[in-house]
């Protein structure tokens, strides 16, 4: 896995080549390694590798040395994971446009990368009430208190509040960046960036000395969503960016929950509208969300080793047997079933509709599976 990193990062920088073509190249080739090496032709099989995508492959690729690139992006950027990394957030890497390069800054906690520590996300204005401060300090509190990370984008506001909370009340908080991880932004928050250093981590998709960009932040919230179990918005209009990570959260199959507010409150618009989409309502007695957020089961079972589910089956075929041992009694997406495999994409489709027909695995909403 480790030759891989370098393979991630060449991609990366190929024009045209973003997180959502990277997951297709993975799952056809089985390696981004194989795909390097692939020709026109055969990556002319993947779906969105048209005439252009082809011709900036061809030309770009020609052109770049993948170890050598890796040594050199090191000596600038040490710290980041790529998906092929063990340590790279499980739960990001169910999405489906995780990061190839997830740069990071502060104190890496393994059981959060590993889904087995909660994340919770914080989002909301950046011009919060009274009341969205109160509540943004209150719900951070309860949450770092009672075992969760809080996930916030270091805006100013409810980021700001939700961040500088947690860290209050002695907890862990990660902060996703529109920057590079060494680029604070807004200036005004130096003072909280040192202080998430020293109890959480700082983490982008862009390489070091990137500066604010616009397209960047709407971008971050996805990384924002994907890394979390929950996202709470605690103030909203209805152009907020809170409400892009909302979105997402809906779309990765996370629970919103919303800070309810008056009808005639132009914070609480965007949240108003959520809560006629859905979303839960966060309530007076927080007792309730902590449940609810309780209820959220950890991932153990993501990073469990095969040996430990092993369950053989005389009947099954050593490809199939190997699928089978990837799934636990936790819905796990394919994708994260073809990386726990190591298996060719197809290889695992098929041996997972052989597990279906025998009765032995389930498939739910989102191409997720579970053992019966």
């Amino acid at each position: 896995m480790a030759v891989e990193r370098a393979y991630w990062l060449a991609w990366s920088r190929i024009s045209g080549i973003g997180p959502v073509l990277l997951q297709r190249l993975q799952e056809h080739f089985g390696t981004l390694k194989a795909a390097w090496e692939a020709s026109p032709a055969q990556l002319q099989a993947v779906e969105g590798f048209g005439f252009q995508t082809l011709e900036k492959v061809t030309r770009q690729r020609s052109r770049l040395y993948p170890e050598q690139l890796l040594t050199q992006h090191q000596e600038q950027n040490p710290n980041f994971w790529t998906p092929a990394d063990a340590e790279y957030p499980r739960l990001l890497l169910e999405t489906p446009s995780p990061p190839p390069l997830l740069y990071f800054r502060g104190e890496v906690e393994l059981q959060e990368n590993l889904g087995q520590k909660p994340l919770v996300a914080i989002v909301g204005t950046r011009q919060p009430s009274e009341y969205g401060i109160r509540w943004t300090r209150q719900i951070s509190t309860a949450l770092v208190k009672n075992g969760f990370t809080v996930v916030s984008g270091l805006a100013e506001g409810i980021d700001t509040e939700s961040h500088a909370a947690a860290i209050k009340a002695g907890g862990r908080t990660l902060a996703v960046l529109g920057t590079g991880v060494d680029v604070i932004y807004p200036a005004k928050n130096q003072e909280l960036y040192k202080r998430i250093l020293a109890a959480g981590l700082v983490l982008s998709e862009y390489p070091t000395q990137t500066p604010p960009d616009r397209a960047h932040f709407p971008r971050r919230n996805r990384i924002i969503a994907g890394l979390s179990r929950a996202v709470l918005v605690m103030e909203a209009p209805l152009k907020s960016g809170a409400l892009i990570t909302a979105n997402y959260a809906n779309e990765f199959g996370r629970d919103v929950y919303v800070l309810p507010g008056r009808l005639d409150d132009y914070p609480s618009q965007g949240c108003l509208k959520l809560l006629s989409q859905g979303a839960a309502p966060i309530l007076k007695e927080l007792d309730e969300l902590l449940k609810m957020l309780g209820a959220i089961p950890k991932l153990d079972s993501v990073q469990a080793s095969p040996q430990s589910q092993q369950l053989i089956l005389p009947n099954l075929s050593p490809e199939v047997q190997q699928v089978m041992n990837a799934i636990s009694s936790e819905p796990l997406s394919f994708d994260v079933i073809v990386k726990q495999t190591g298996m060719a994409a197809g290889a695992v489709a098929s041996a997972l509709l052989q597990l279906e027909l025998m009765g032995l695995v389930s498939q739910l909403p989102g191409m997720r599976y579970q053992r019966i």
